[in-house]
């Protein structure tokens, strides 16, 4: 009861005007009164919790569009801060439809994110256009990307794990 209690506390405490919990005139979300011992869950972001979750493909492939379509956009174009730039891709990213249910990104996450595919898609786009080069005659397109991700491996000593992200970026102008 006690947690109960406290944590109506907290919720309250962001609210201009001060709330009685014993008053019968507070608001309580549905049926639940200071009585009832349901509390709803927390969910605590994952700084807080220090868990880091992982990005999948689909997370990854969002947060490009999002990338994309936020700094291709011509009627704010360059005229804007990198706060209220990357505020714009996080708002776009968690609204995105099919990442209904999930715990939304914060702006650090989606920043560091982005940092990393930059960089390891700029370092394999170098990769692919130096096995391009060499292609050989009766080469495929699986050669020549076998050929990119060895001289990849060769230059940074890990393997290129994002595919998945190059293939949507290698069609736009800056790769």
């Amino acid at each position: 009861m006690e947690n109960d209690t406290s944590y109506m506390n907290l919720l309250f405490s962001q609210s201009q005007t001060p709330v009685d919990l014993d008053s019968p005139e507070t608001f309580w979300f549905g049926s639940q009164g200071p009585s009832e011992s349901v509390v709803e869950p927390v969910v605590e972001s994952a700084v807080e919790s220090g868990v880091r979750r992982k990005w999948s493909p689909k997370e990854d492939k969002i947060l490009i569009g999002a990338w994309l379509n936020t700094s291709k956009d011509l009627v704010v174009s360059n005229e804007q801060k990198a706060g209220a730039f990357w505020k714009r891709i996080v708002d776009y990213y968690n609204a995105s439809p099919q990442l209904v249910g999930t715990v939304p990104r914060e702006v650090t996450s989606c920043k560091q994110r982005w940092g990393r595919i930059n960089t390891d898609v700029s370092k394999f786009a170098g990769c692919f256009d130096a096995a391009l080069r060499e292609q050989r005659s009766g080469q495929n397109d699986d050669d020549v990307m076998k050929a990119a991700l060895d001289i990849f491996f060769s230059n940074n000593e890990y393997k290129f794990s994002m595919d998945h992200c190059w293939r949507e970026l290698r069609h736009d102008q800056k790769w």
